[in-house]
């Protein structure tokens, strides 16, 4: 049987391209809840609602107009569609002027339906805040995001999967932790270390090594698995130092040549580094993992 995987949310970095590799290290039917406390697009939750790997799913953001989208997604699918078909189709005369007149009301009203249409129409899906919060990346001048239409059949798709399955959250992920319960598994895609220190704080909120680490240790002290998506590498450049051997097992998932190496004439290739719980089996003990490596897996859920 093959499945089809909805992306209705745009958003860089996604997971979506890796969610296969990812659930690779779950057992089937060994858990009733998978926890995504850094959901973004959610690529996982929904990748693995597509194979229909747990009964529910809980995920969470700090980023409070997100899990607004999501909710709307979950609950009223046809109207967050509608407004953002209404959003897309007022800037068809001016477009970069309507755009930063959508995000200048979004940054004071934060109504998810703009946080979709931003995300769509900015540049390289990429989400930005200044350090007042406010949302300050620019339009993409040479593309016009996600045709409404075809808005529409993702957003219906996604509630499809999860509608009845699955509850969204606002909060820090400590909060999702500390109710952590038996049968849970957590699947975290926080803001990587280089993203998150010195001047590159690009997120709504930043997170610290020390406090994922107390998150995990957390996780371990409950004996709740899970599966972390945090560092990596592209070419010689490091996004972060490796965390403790004690957290969990450390495999690198090969995700290939990087698309802005490319454009500057490199070959450089980017390598994600993916923390497997000591409570989860590691299905292959090689320390790099090719995504090809994968590729009969995910044959099946194109």
């Amino acid at each position: 049987m093959r499945f089809s995987v909805p992306h209705p949310i745009p958003y860089q970095g996604s997971k979506r391209r890796l969610a296969k590799a990812i659930l690779s290290h779950v057992p089937e039917s060994s858990f009733t809840r998978l926890v995504e406390p850094f959901a973004g697009s959610a690529a996982v939750t929904l990748a693995a609602a597509a194979q229909g790997r747990f009964p529910s799913y809980l995920i969470g953001d700090a980023l409070e107009p997100l899990m607004g989208l999501w909710n709307a997604i979950l609950t009223a699918p046809e109207e967050i569609a509608r407004q953002y078909g209404i959003l897309w189709h007022s800037e068809r005369a001016q477009p970069v002027d309507a755009f930063y007149k959508i995000r200048a009301q979004f940054n004071t009203d934060r109504a998810p339906a703009k946080l979709l249409y931003l995300l769509a129409r900015c540049v390289k899906n990429s989400v930005r805040f200044n350090p007042a919060g406010e949302f300050n990346q620019s339009p993409d001048k040479r593309r016009k995001g996600t045709h409404p239409d075809t808005m529409r059949e993702e957003i219906l798709a996604a509630h499809h999967l999860l509608a009845g399955k699955c509850r969204a959250v606002h909060g820090d992920f400590l909060q999702l932790i500390r109710k952590a319960r038996g049968g849970d598994l957590f699947y975290l895609d926080p803001p990587y270390q280089g993203t998150s220190d010195g001047r590159d704080q690009r997120y709504i909120a930043g997170l610290s090594r020390a406090r994922i680490i107390e998150g995990l240790e957390l996780l371990n002290e409950k004996s709740i698995p899970f599966i972390l998506s945090y560092d990596g590498s592209c070419g010689k450049k490091s996004y972060g130092t490796p965390l403790p051997d004690h957290i969990g097992k450390r495999l690198l998932l090969d995700v290939g040549r990087s698309s802005q190496a490319t454009l500057n004439g490199r070959r450089d290739v980017t390598v994600e580094s993916l923390y497997v719980s000591h409570l989860l089996p590691v299905t292959d003990q090689r320390s790099v993992l090719s995504l090809n490596d994968f590729a009969e897996q995910a044959a099946l859920f194109v």
